[in-house]
């Protein structure tokens, strides 16, 4: 299938230099040594998830095998490998063929994790997986952590829609992931068109307050504004004064004008008396949208408001106070030889920092109680008991260097409602506590 029939982009540049120079110099010692080709095993978790929250949300898989499928060094970047001496000319020939000819499986995006999760898992030689590891990381720790913000505001809004409108509050290609992100985790559509290009979100927008200062009155500004796009169109009502503003608008637009929109000001109480005075009106179906600095509390705050949708900036594109989730990538295997059939040989960081690691090639499995209801996550490094055969997280997404999961992005937010539906009611709590379910280790 084409990626441009999934959304999905088709021009993107080399990625090989999204990683860390490191990478390379551990590449060319490898390289001199003969321990590149000793089969290793690395694995991407967090080993815990950000204060007060309950589950983290996996996102940004669909950009990782993007990525990793666009890491080649070509020609230029061989030249600034070369001029800066980076590495040696026997790295850079190497280099020069690289293609990433392993195994990755890990948590199908839009599911939940947890503590200790193997949310992805590379497998291959040493040489060729290690030089991944930055931008798996960037990637997974950027839209992870807007989805799982999504996802907070999502329950908060109980079934009412959600517009990202975070672009101007963040790099502009971080801008268009984020809307991604967001999507996975359940906004219904951005204000961002290169989302909307390269991912087919829906995007909407109408007019800010600045088209509105640009005409002489409030009413000259509603009445361009209803002529050009409609009176389904959303009003931006305050400007001025909201009541003046509501009630010129429906002049103009009549009963059927699609929305108004606040930006400012007590949303609660403001909310109450636009929806009473459109009522008044014979406008009825006039829609409420609130927008303003908006985050998972203020959402929740304004569940008993007459409030239709809501529209989320800066709280969303920087996770709502998390901006990471500080997943790690690890070698856990490694073969005790540059031999194919050499066994593997659990490896793991013992640290007094608490950073210490589980060697072992892992597997995961999410135990359920006698209702469906998740209760355990559950890893471990041996056989997968029976019982939990049925259960297992992890999925094949790249099989000898080629792709096996692309998949609409809609289907990976409806896994994350069945996902987030499947835990534990508290997991919707906003109140700060810890992981909704453990992590048993077998």
């Amino acid at each position: 299938m084409n990626p441009a029939d999934l959304g999905l982009p088709v021009d993107v540049p080399s990625t090989a230099l999204f990683t860390d120079h490191y990478e390379l110099t551990m590449l060319q010692a490898a390289l001199a040594n003969g321990t590149a080709d000793r089969r290793s095993v690395f694995e991407v978790f967090t080993r815990r998830l950000p204060e007060g929250r309950r589950y983290g949300v996996v996102a940004g898989t669909g950009r990782v095998l993007d990525a990793v499928e666009n890491f080649r060094f070509d020609g230029a970047v061989l030249e600034f490998l070369r001029e800066r001496a980076v590495v040696d000319m026997r790295t850079l020939d190497w280099l020069s063929s690289y293609r990433f000819s392993g195994d990755i499986w890990g948590y199908p995006e839009g599911e939940v994790y947890f503590p200790g999760s193997p949310i992805m898992r590379v497998e291959g030689s040493f040489a060729e997986c290690v030089l991944l590891e930055t931008v798996i990381l960037s990637i997974l720790n950027h839209d992870s952590a807007i989805a799982a913000a999504a996802s907070r505001m999502a329950s908060a809004a109980g079934g009412r829609p959600l517009i990202e409108m975070g672009a101007r509050r963040t790099h502009e290609l971080a801008a268009v992931a984020a809307s991604r992100a967001a999507y996975v985790g359940g906004f219904t559509s951005t204000s961002d068109l290169a989302a909307g290009f390269r991912y087919g979100i829906p995007t909407v927008g109408t007019s800010a307050h600045a088209f509105t200062l640009l005409h002489d009155t409030e009413r000259d500004a509603f009445t361009a504004q209803v002529a050009s796009l409609g009176s389904g169109t959303t009003l931006l009502v305050d400007t001025y004064d909201v009541a003046e503003a509501v009630r010129t608008a429906v002049e103009i637009a009549g009963t059927g004008l699609g929305a108004v929109r606040i930006d400012s000001g007590d949303l609660l109480l403001v909310a109450h008396r636009v929806r009473q005075q459109l009522d008044e009106l014979g406008a009825e179906q006039t829609r409420i949208v609130v927008t303003s600095d908006l985050d998972e509390y203020a959402i929740a705050s304004l569940a008993a408001a007459p409030v239709d949708a809501y529209g989320v900036g800066t709280q969303l594109v920087t996770g709502s106070g998390h901006p990471t989730c500080s997943m790690v990538y690890k070698l856990v295997a490694r073969a005790e030889s540059a031999d194919p059939k050499a066994p593997l040989v659990p490896v793991a960081k013992k640290s007094a920092s608490g950073k210490t690691s589980i060697g072992g090639r892992k597997w995961a499995a999410r135990r359920l109680d006698a209702d469906g209801v998740a209760e355990a996550e559950v890893v471990g490094t041996g056989a997968v008991p029976a019982g939990l055969a049925g259960q297992q997280l992890l999925v094949p997404l790249v099989k000898g260097g080629e792709v096996v999961a692309r998949e609409p992005l809609d289907a990976v937010r409806e896994r994350h409602v069945r996902a987030r539906g499947g835990l534990p009611l508290s997991a919707t709590q906003l109140s700060r506590g810890e992981a909704v379910i453990p992590t048993e280790y077998v």
